[in-house]
């Protein structure tokens, strides 16, 4: 059965994220040490953020609380997404799939994290679907996020591929019958779509 949807992650797929970075620096501003930060900024309060239970202001103002400082909100903004990078060499692999199959993107994301990338990738405007976790409330590894993109896609679930970097949400697409794919490099990538029977042109990258 030929493959009719190719589904995306955003972090560390389309756009890497150096989350290393990310702690350093907003611990460096808060006066803490990155063990320090990391404790403060716990699993389940990322939970609630990618669900869209805390956004916007009220994320910022929750952050200041948690890490006992006032950021003002531009300085917070740029500290909140200084980890981000968008994925140049994958990007043409992706241009090559549009109008040939339904292209969705699936993340565990915030507004705030969002409202930074967007614009930084404006291929997103040409997907067929944009699946963000806070804005269904429903969050990866849950099977009914993956669900709901087989129901936009309107793929049967072994008519759809998708890729992400994390074991873990890799394999809760594997259990409702999607093909998951590791993401490591774009290359790869490539390759994988080639042997699902997707043809791209010469210009998407090749494994060496």
């Amino acid at each position: 059965m030929s493959i009719k949807a190719v589904i995306f992650d955003l972090g560390n797929v389309l756009a890497l994220h150096d989350n290393a970075h990310l702690v350093r620096r907003m611990a460096a501003r808060c006066s803490l040490s990155t063990s320090e930060l990391e404790a403060r900024l716990d699993r389940p309060l990322w939970e609630k953020v990618h669900r869209g239970l805390i956004r916007g202001e009220g994320l910022r103002a929750e952050l200041c609380r948690r890490l006992g400082a006032d950021i003002p909100r531009e300085e917070f903004l740029e500290l909140w997404s200084c980890h981000f990078t968008v994925n140049r060499p994958l990007l043409p692999c992706v241009e090559a799939l549009i109008g040939r199959v339904k292209l969705l993107l699936l993340s565990n994301t915030n507004d705030l994290h969002w409202e930074y990338l967007r614009p930084k990738l404006p291929l997103l405007e040409r997907f067929d679907h944009l699946l963000l976790s806070y804005e269904l409330g429903l969050i990866k590894p849950e099977p009914a996020i993956y669900l709901r993109a087989l129901e936009l896609s309107r793929a049967a679930p072994v008519e759809a591929v998708f890729f992400d970097d994390l074991p873990d949400y890799v394999e809760a697409a594997c259990r409702v019958g999607i093909h998951g794919r590791l993401f490591r490099e774009p290359a790869e990538l490539c390759a994988q779509l080639r042997a699902l029977g997707l043809e791209l042109p010469p210009t998407a990258p090749r494994t060496l």
